[in-house]
């Protein structure tokens, strides 16, 4: 038992930033081994987007490690919370969400964090906070309030820098963290998970739970996954992402464009690889960088689709970037054989999410039409039956004229 509980723990902390604390953690799952019971393993997420990303998948892998070693993953959908909005690594407040917004970001959020999480009862546990924060009176949250110092609230690293500059902070972005940590309480969790980014909401919840007589819960923080540019944390919004739903074509090869250097990142926080086994992986004298790329890209397609998939996709990668000829699979856009501008025909083939996104990968000649690079947006394009249209790397549309 114990050594199957050391390797439980050495599982449970590997990618781990911080574990607020180690030892507390060792004895709760020694304690539920001896009780058979489960532990209460937490993560909060607000419905402020509706779009799962790779990066949002760390924290996700590290709640079904604890699923598969026996635990109940406890999802709290932030429904009420996502009203004020997390003021994490904001410059500003959050625009406040709709409760009908709200509803359908949950929906799809969930759909797609199914992807990785054990959904069967025994194992999750979905909780939306209205259930207890709806019912809070002004008299409770004045009590709440009363648990944090302003002097406190202000160590937070967002709220310390726009105080600074005199930036703007809502009093009711003070509530957030204090609700956050009441979610704690109220479901009595004993494990409660997020990124580096969340270390000070999760620890309010350890406070407000020895207010109120309860085990503090343990914190364990992950990494924040690095996205695409090797540079800034992988987001939608600055287009350095892979998304839980890209095609397998697509997520395959974002996979391959990471640098060399981020592979161990990559091995370590979205496969179970065994650390002996990714030193193997990266070490340009035992493996090839790009074997131990596409090993790393077939293991990603095979988590969110199956092997087959991921044994195509590395297939139609090889034929597309390796050969130089064009993917089989590319979506035929029917069009007029009127005159468009470039970056407007990027756009109908759906290939840019913006026009400025168009003229910004026209002007970085990253746009080819029938394997001829243009560089102005304007330009004036006719179009025709196959014209095939380029984006960077990975994007390609054919055109149908209708």
């Amino acid at each position: 038992m114990k050594d199957k509980l050391a390797q439980q723990f050495e599982a449970l902390k590997r990618g781990a930033v911080e574990i607020y604390n180690g030892h507390e953690l060792a004895e709760r799952l020694a304690l539920a081994a001896k009780q058979g019971k489960q532990l209460r393993v937490k993560l909060g997420l607000d419905p402020t987007s509706p779009d799962i990303h790779l990066g949002h998948t760390v924290v996700l892998r590290k709640m079904r490690q604890f699923q598969d070693a026996g635990h109940k993953a406890v999802l709290i959908i932030g429904d009420y919370t996502a009203r004020i909005g997390d003021p994490t690594g904001r410059n500003s407040t959050r625009p406040i969400l709709t409760p009908e917004q709200i509803r359908q970001n949950a929906e799809t959020y969930f759909e797609q964090a199914g992807k990785i999480l054990d959904t069967t009862k025994q194992k999750l546990e979905v909780r939306y906070n209205s259930e207890w924060l709806t019912d809070l009176r002004l008299a409770d949250i004045i009590q709440l309030t009363g648990t944090m110092t302003v002097a406190r609230m202000l160590e937070r690293d967002t709220f310390e820098i726009r105080y600074k500059k005199g930036d703007p902070i809502g009093i009711h972005e003070f509530l957030y963290p204090l609700m956050q940590g009441y979610d704690s309480v109220c479901i009595k969790s004993d494990v409660e998970l997020g990124g580096t980014d969340q270390t000070f909401n999760n620890l309010v919840g350890r406070d407000l739970q020895r207010l109120n007589a309860q085990p503090p819960q343990i914190v364990i923080t992950m990494p924040i996954l690095v996205g695409l540019d090797g540079k800034e944390k992988m987001s939608k919004s600055k287009g350095n992402y892979i998304g839980v739903t890209d095609k397998p074509a697509d997520m395959f090869g974002k996979v391959m464009s990471i640098s060399d250097e981020m592979m161990e990142n990559y091995f370590t926080l979205l496969t179970d690889v065994p650390k002996e086994k990714v030193a193997q992986l990266i070490d340009p004298e035992k493996t090839h960088p790009k074997e131990a790329k596409i090993t790393l890209a077939k293991m990603i397609v095979t988590q969110f689709y199956n092997d087959a998939t991921a044994q195509l996709a590395a297939a139609e990668f090889e034929k597309v970037f390796a050969k130089g000829q064009l993917p089989d699979d590319m979506p035929v856009i029917e069009i007029s054989a009127e005159p468009v501008m470039a970056s407007k025909l990027l756009l109908i083939c759906k290939l840019v999410s913006s026009g400025s996104e168009a003229k910004r990968m026209i002007k970085q000649s990253a746009v080819s039409i029938d394997g001829k690079k243009i560089n102005d947006p304007n330009l004036e394009i006719i179009p025709a039956d196959a014209m095939v249209i380029q984006v960077g790397k990975r994007r390609f549309a054919k055109i149908k004229v209708g």
